[in-house]
């Protein structure tokens, strides 16, 4: 049912985020997610969801949407980004949860990468389109804390794996809706 396949997708943006935060379970330190803050980007039922899962870590939600009304988020005690830059800004972690549009395809590129935090994380659970991944690739060789994790296998995945070892991981096959 579509509410399964929807809780399946935040718990699953939820699992990247830990996965990617411990150095996907290799030997060393990680770091805690509790105290984070995850930006999510479209604030629609996965994003609910992601915010929902992401508060029982202990993280802070921001999230922003133009579709959604400010008061409705603040309600559920949302921090409201006033722009997508402003959420880029102030995340640890983002979460995608945008359609594959025309204004949305390789929307996702250097210029909102750059804005990140030190030791940012990107989570990819929506659509593959959405990334200009020249442009993730550019930014991830001369930002060496940044990490990228996504469920939709980039069509660079292979260089990526090559370049970026520790710091991408990608999944075979979409797995944000696999559920019984």
């Amino acid at each position: 049912t579509p509410g399964q396949n929807s809780n399946a997708v935040a718990e699953l943006a939820i699992a990247m985020m830990i996965f990617m935060s411990r150095n996907q379970f290799t030997p060393g330190t990680g770091m805690e997610v509790k105290g984070k803050k995850v930006g999510i980007q479209a604030y629609g039922n996965v994003g609910r969801l992601v915010a929902e899962h992401a508060r029982g870590f202990g993280m802070n939600i921001m999230a922003f949407d133009p579709f959604v009304p400010a008061e409705a988020m603040e309600k559920e005690g949302v921090i409201v980004a006033k722009t997508l830059e402003d959420l880029y800004e102030n995340s640890h972690f983002v979460s995608l949860h945008i359609p594959a549009t025309e204004q949305t395809k390789n929307s996702i590129g250097y210029n909102l990468l750059s804005r990140m935090p030190k030791g940012g994380c990107l989570v990819n659970t929506a659509r593959k389109e959405v990334i200009n991944e020249e442009e993730l690739i550019q930014f991830m060789q001369i930002r060496k804390d940044f990490k990228y994790v996504t469920d939709i296998m980039p069509a660079a995945d292979q260089k990526m794996q090559e370049l970026f070892e520790g710091r991408y991981f990608a999944t075979p096959k979409k797995m944000g809706a696999q559920t019984a």
